[in-house]
């Protein structure tokens, strides 16, 4: 008896005449299941693969096949049999060999991508499905340049420069004989050393290929005979193939910014990004096979889990998309002040969030007031000092909801008072709740995020404080430059794997901070009064939590590292760059 395992696994290989060749055809999986091509790029085989087709033919007919030119297909002489209309004719055959009569789905990386993409426009009719990396339709190219260079402006230069740079292999290309010389020179080792220290990506057993020099020389034909001619005179080219764009956000080659007006060309479009190369298929396989299951299954009608469905969401292209659509949030402190607001300010903006708190009532009271706005939130009640709590929390949210895509570690309390007043209670209380709590959200949320492999972003509330002396302030202070400096390392840190990590540093916001907050070395009366008077002042200076909660919107949207909030915090950042002595000097006669 078959079972599906040992079905996923046997791959047979066969012969298929092409326009003029004869191309290697690779197959695994259940030929009964729906069919997936994969297209290699250059100057590759179908071997760069080998980890996402095994990952994919458990559940799909899996093909590949060297396209003309590379690895065991044949290697014909002269541009003119490189063309686009060779490549369509090439894949026709392999498509009525492989899946005759039904629709495939299609998946494209580099130069691959870019004949699907010819594919997809001009057989539409032939494929369920269509999944792009790192590989433009070299019409869109040619538009989207036009548009940018017809409209000179500052930013627009910048991209069309951008991708020029990037283009320079393509330029290379051109000239007559080198390119192909030095490849049977003996480029393969440094093009296999540079895909190391590069990409990350270590030589294996059939990438780079064997045949990387000959497939190197012969695929030099791809870029003469249709990269110039198609940028030039760009065409129209459109297609309702419901079409999903994965974009590595470090690809040396093409800039994410050419899916700037795709959508225009392509009515179904989901766009997905990655923190990774160009060689994405290699690096990052597991994403890949999951983004393109998750797309099959979406455009096929099936079954989806809710982290599945909240994906797809997030991906999705539209007019009418609210800029978190499919995200998940998880704000602790968010029972009310800048937590409640920030969770709101995320619920009005698509974002499905988790709502925690030492308090469950505030905490499930905010979770409904963002399910009026948003998409159904959730509430959970946690001490944030508590690092098993925290750990059976991040637990919680990863099975229950999964892995958050933004997180806002906004949990703090509020201690005033001289420093020799301080008990070491008092210190451990206010470093538990306002420093180790940003430091378990961060911890183990992060690790999540960096598992999962898509990136996110990780806010810390931090305060002016951080920047601002106080005699009165010694341990809240101290808390807080604490977490400004660890937000600081953590986005150096968290980088390279597409995190981001904000610090927020607002002024004089009125909250019920100061209804919570402790005076040291006062009795309860005297606390009182100082409450009051805090409260009063606080509210003369009339700055809502839903400013600073626009701002970490901000800050999420546009990758910002430290942002004082407040006029007073602005200045105070300022000066303190600036001129720390007088900082200082202001602090002596600080009155809280």
């Amino acid at each position: 008896m078959t079972t599906p395992q040992s079905t996923a696994s046997h791959k047979t290989t066969r012969r298929v005449r092409g326009d003029g060749v004869d191309l290697a055809v690779h197959e695994q999986g259940d030929r009964s299941r729906p069919t997936v091509l994969l297209m290699h790029g250059y100057p590759d085989t179908h071997a760069v693969w080998d980890e996402v087709a095994d990952r994919l033919a458990a559940r799909y007919h899996v093909v590949r096949y060297d396209v003309r030119g590379a690895g065991a297909s044949s290697r014909p002489f002269g541009r003119k049999h490189y063309t686009f209309e060779r490549l369509m004719s090439d894949m026709r055959a392999v498509l009525d060999a492989t899946s005759p009569g039904r629709p495939v789905h299609l998946v494209g990386h580099d130069w691959g991508s870019i004949q699907s993409w010819e594919a997809a426009c001009t057989m539409p009719e032939r494929f369920a499905s269509f999944t792009s990396m790192s590989g433009p339709c070299l019409d869109h190219v040619g538009h989207w340049m036009r548009g940018r260079l017809t409209r000179p402006t500052p930013r627009n230069l910048k991209h069309a420069a951008g991708q020029g740079v990037r283009s320079w292999y393509i330029y290379f290309f051109q000239t007559p004989v080198l390119p192909e010389v030095l490849w049977r020179a003996g480029l393969t080792a440094p093009f296999t050393r540079a895909l190391e220290v590069g990409e990350g990506v270590k030589p294996r057993e059939g990438h780079p290929a064997r045949t990387l020099a000959r497939d190197g020389a012969a695929g030099v034909a791809l870029y003469r005979a249709n990269m110039l001619q198609r940028l030039r005179r760009p065409r129209e080219r459109r297609t309702d193939v419901p079409t999903q764009v994965i974009v590595p956000t470090r690809d040396l080659f093409v800039s994410p910014h050419l899916v700037g007006g795709l959508r225009e060309h392509v009515p179904h479009l989901s766009l997905r990004t990655v923190a990774a190369g160009h060689w994405v298929p290699r690096s990052h396989p597991g994403v890949i096979a999951r983004w393109i299951t998750e797309h099959i299954t979406a455009v096929t009608g099936g079954p989806l889990t809710a982290v599945e469905s909240r994906a797809v969401r997030r991906a999705a292209v539209s007019r009418d998309r609210r800029p978190f659509d499919g995200s998940l949030v998880v704000v602790t402190g968010a029972g009310s002040g800048i937590g409640r607001a920030t969770a709101l300010a995320f619920a009005e903006r698509g974002a499905e969030v988790v709502a925690a708190d030492l308090d469950l009532g505030t905490a499930q009271r905010t979770a409904e007031l963002a399910g009026l706005t948003g998409p159904p939130a959730h509430a959970f009640q946690i001490d944030v000092s508590d690092h098993v709590a925290m750990e059976d929390f991040a637990k919680s949210v990863l099975h229950e909801h999964g892995v958050p895509d933004v997180v806002v570690n906004n949990a703090g309390i509020g201690m005033a008072g001289s420093f020799l007043d301080h008990s070491v209670d008092d210190w451990r209380r206010v470093l538990d709740v306002n420093l180790w709590g940003v430091i378990h959200g961060s911890r183990l949320f992060g690790a999540q995020m960096a598992e999962r492999g898509q990136g996110g972003h990780i806010v810390n509330t931090a305060s002016a404080a951080a920047f601002t002396p106080s005699r009165t302030l010694p341990a809240y202070a101290t808390s807080k430059a604490a977490v400004l400096m660890l937000s600081e390392c953590l986005r150096a840190d968290l980088a390279g794997k597409g995190i981001g990590v904000s610090a927020i540093c607002p002024g004089i916001v009125n909250t019920n901070i100061t209804q919570t907050s402790r005076f040291v070395g006062q009795t309860s009366e005297e606390q009182g009064r100082s409450r009051r008077r805090a409260a009063r002042a606080y509210a003369l200076r009339n700055f809502g939590p839903e400013g600073v909660a626009e701002q970490i919107v901000a800050a999420v949207r546009k990758d910002r590292a430290v942002v004082p909030v407040t006029p007073e915090a602005r200045l105070s950042y300022l000066a303190s760059r600036l001129s720390p002595g007088v900082m200082r000097l202001l602090a002596r006669f600080d009155a809280g």
